[in-house]
């Protein structure tokens, strides 16, 4: 299954990569697998994670304190955002498809 970034979900995962890259060499690495990682599981069992608001769905990015919050559409994943799960809840709710 394919999946598409919401333009500021893709600003945020880089932002976040950036800031790991700053504080230890390669842990941006780590952390892009594990969103990659989440990512994967999400493609082959879209509907596995719960209802986090509305149509939303989410799925923890194991060892960071990250969540991919996603709508699942036939045929395609659309990436809302890669929230950082101890700041500003509900900014991304603007976000629309």
């Amino acid at each position: 299954m394919r999946y598409a970034f919401h333009p500021e979900a893709l600003a945020e995962f880089e932002a976040a990569a950036d800031f790991y890259s700053e504080r230890q060499a390669g842990l941006e690495i780590r952390f892009i697998d594990a969103v990659q990682s989440a990512i994967r599981r999400i493609c082959g069992s879209p509907e596995r994670w719960s209802i986090f608001d509305g149509e939303i769905r989410r799925i923890l990015v194991h060892v960071f304190p990250y969540a991919v919050l996603y709508v699942a559409e036939p045929g395609c994943i659309y990436i809302i955002a890669i929230m950082h799960c101890s700041r500003q809840p509900g900014y991304w709710k603007t976000r629309g498809k």
